[in-house]
């Protein structure tokens, strides 16, 4: 489980020497997808750095307006052949033409090129989160696996959907994925207590608020499991 960043502490934990720099933060990749778009009028921005000025969809972001590049103008002519969600959506992240009757055939998507070269540099090589399983069917043509992934493993293999938040978790946080597994923060309390005599008092307050805030995560799952709300997106 990784921590907060903390003033008392080396940012990962190692000091750069004159023979050696220290080491740094792996760099993530992150594509979200909204399958039923946004208002376009209102997906905008104009200028660039802290003079950017963001449509009412973007506004949230405007604390992050000099870190951000928006593009424009990006076009797909793969997407257009099918006319139909399943032609535009599997091949979302490669550009990579479709396969149609039945046949599946798209191409690796960038997370997962990303994933192959740069994954063992975390625990977690590649992260894949849905909101309903695949379907396993065909419309006007084209296979519905492709309107059901935007991540490829290969051009004949989407990757596998994580749709249960419990199981999402679990790879993050465990090392074993078990139902009868201990709290994560029962397993590293030790640890915890431990670091708490060596970091500042700012410090020891940040530490607190992310392990309540770990734990919260922890209860809302529970909970959502006995409720029987945490076994994917239901109708």
């Amino acid at each position: 489980m990784a921590l907060p960043w903390m003033e008392s502490m080396n940012v990962w934990g190692d000091e750069a020497s004159p023979k050696r720099p220290g080491s740094e933060a792996p760099v993530r990749f992150a594509c979200l997808f909204s399958g039923n778009g946004f208002h376009k009028a209102e997906w905008s921005a104009q200028g660039g750095g802290s003079q950017m000025k963001l449509g009412k969809v973007l506004e949230s972001l405007e604390p992050h307006r000099e870190k951000m590049l928006f593009i424009q103008g990006l076009y797909n002519a793969e997407a257009l052949k099918g006319n139909i969600h399943s032609s535009q959506t599997g091949n979302l992240l490669s550009g990579a033409p479709l396969a149609a009757g039945g046949t599946i055939r798209s191409g690796t998507s960038i997370d997962q090129l990303i994933a192959q070269k740069y994954g063992t540099q975390t625990k977690v090589p590649s992260l894949v989160l849905g909101c309903e399983k695949s379907i396993a069917s065909v419309h006007k043509n084209y296979s519905m696996l492709y309107s059901s992934n935007i991540s490829w493993t290969s051009p004949t293999t989407p990757t596998p959907l994580e749709i249960y938040p419990a199981l999402a978790f679990d790879r993050m946080f465990k090392d074993t994925v078990q139902k009868t597994d201990r709290s994560v923060l029962d397993a590293v309390l030790a640890e915890a207590r431990s670091l708490r005599g060596k970091i500042s008092y700012s410090d020891r307050r940040k530490l607190d608020e992310f392990l309540d805030s770990v734990r919260d995560v922890e209860q809302r799952i529970d909970r959502a499991g006995v409720d029987g709300k945490f076994q994917g997106w239901r109708p």
